[in-house]
């Protein structure tokens, strides 16, 4: 995305950004709320104009603030998206008009020396027509009255974005994925787009989750390289789930930084609410799951609850345990959590657990070389003859037992698919096999084919050998 041109938009709180990016990207990613101040990192995303591909950065709504608080590191972010830009999409509210904020942040463009195009959103209808007039002060040019929200004024914004750009319209390549508000897609057909992408081109797709205040932005920033994330000691400082691209040791990665998911019943704020299902999301459609733990405070029941969550989704699963500089007796801690992990999450035996120190930059290595292990497991798939001598002699070390005085064989196993390891195996009475007895098969499989730290899924069907003639 790098050499792409990117349009960067920018704004006072709650005049409809993040919409606009959800418009012109034709997907539903960034938060939208009435809500103002929701948005606090920057977002970026791919949208086409005019037959291009554009980089496209949703940033925090530009406030006056004190140096070191919340709202200035937010501004801060949006400043460094507009001094990257190509093009600087202004946003105002034209049913509110021009207010101070907009005159003092319209200058902050004008400096900056970036060419710009003025969007006067919330124009549905007749409603901010003296707003859009007043937007002529500004100096950024001649605005384009909008509607985000019903699609209203976008084809002109777009020919006024390329020509910004200098770029003239060509044939689109691909049809528009329709109205942002209605576009999604599920996380099946996201993992069978990406089996249609060569293995080593597409990004590997992690999600960082965890309590608030574990650390997760901050080894987002540490990966990167760079201040991507608002980081600080306030917990909840994350609210959209953002995905940034890199690569590590020749793989091209994408990392989805998540806000901090608590316990259903102490989430009160509606803010707090979006951005838990939001990271919720971001599990779903990730390959392989960080949860960072906070080794200061290590493995409460919120963090169970999201590992859990993450085996029965069938994502990969690393857990992280940072601020590990800050422990001092480091032996009794390590050995109380992983008794902890092999008993609460029983169903993945192997997970590997991975000391760092985001902030101090240690054990990363480590970390991700543990990933990108782990999600070769996660889409390992085994021949089918292995698997079937591998049965016999499961079978024959223990017999499944008698259901209704018929005894139950077990006769074929396949993998139909990966990501995770998926196994059927074909048996005269599924019904009858005991829990215990699948337990078996699932931990046998796990040990005979090296697969730790990974969700297994085997399931029974009636039936003998389908592929015996």
């Amino acid at each position: 995305m790098s050499d792409m041109p990117t349009i960067a938009i920018v704004g006072r709180p709650n005049v409809g950004k993040s919409t606009l990016f959800n418009r012109l990207t034709g997907r539903r990613t960034a938060l939208v709320s009435d809500m103002p101040g929701l948005t606090r990192d920057r977002r970026e995303g791919e949208c086409e104009l005019g037959g291009h591909t554009i980089k496209l950065v949703d940033t925090a709504g530009l406030e006056e603030a004190s140096s070191g608080s919340i709202p200035s590191r937010m501004r801060e972010q949006s400043e460094h998206a507009i001094a990257h830009a190509d093009v600087v999409l202004f946003v105002l509210d034209a049913r509110d008009g021009v207010t101070p904020a907009d005159k003092q942040f319209a200058n902050i463009v004008r400096r900056s020396g970036q060419p710009a195009v003025i969007a006067a959103n919330k124009c549905e209808g007749r409603q901010g027509i003296d707003g859009f007039y007043e937007a002529f002060e500004l100096g950024l040019g001649e605005p384009v009255a909008i509607s985000a929200e019903h699609g209203e004024g976008i084809g002109e914004l777009e020919i006024d974005l390329l020509n910004a750009l200098g770029l003239k319209a060509i044939e689109r390549k691909r049809r528009r994925r329709g109205k942002g508000e209605d576009a999604e897609i599920d996380a099946d057909d996201a993992d069978e787009a990406l089996e249609q992408e060569p293995a080593r081109q597409r990004p590997i797709r992690i999600a960082i989750v965890g309590r608030p205040n574990a650390g997760k932005s901050t080894l987002v920033n540490a990966l990167l390289g760079e201040e991507r994330m608002i980081t600080g000691p306030e917990p909840g400082l994350t609210r959209d789930s953002i995905a940034s691209d890199f690569e590590w040791q020749g793989r091209k990665l994408r990392l989805f930084d998540t806000a901090g998911l608590r316990r259903k019943s102490r989430i009160q704020e509606r803010a707090e609410k979006l951005s838990a299902s939001d990271s919720v999301r971001a599990i779903r459609f990730a390959e392989v799951v960080i949860l960072m733990i906070d080794a200061q405070a290590p493995l409460e029941h919120q963090d169970l609850t999201i590992g859990d969550m993450v085996v029965k989704e069938g994502r990969a699963l690393v857990v992280a345990i940072n601020k590990w500089d800050t422990i001092e007796s480091k032996q009794s801690t390590l050995s109380e959590i992983r008794k902890t992990v092999k008993d609460k999450l029983a169903q993945v035996p192997g997970v590997p657990m991975i000391q760092i120190s985001a902030l101090a930059e240690k054990g990363l290595d480590k970390l991700m070389d543990e990933t990108l292990r782990i999600h070769e497991t996660w889409n390992k798939r085994v021949p089918t003859s292995e698997l079937n001598r591998w049965l016999q002699e499961a079978v024959a070390r223990h017999t499944p037992p008698a259901a209704k005085g018929r005894r139950i064989k077990l006769r074929y196993m396949t993998q139909p698919s990966t990501r995770p390891p998926t196994f059927i195996a074909f048996c005269s009475q599924p019904a009858g096999l005991p829990k215990s007895y699948l337990r078996y098969l699932t931990n046998g499989l796990r040990q005979a084919f090296d697969l730790p730290g990974t969700p297994i899924r085997l399931s029974l069907r009636k039936g003998g050998n389908p592929y015996a003639d």
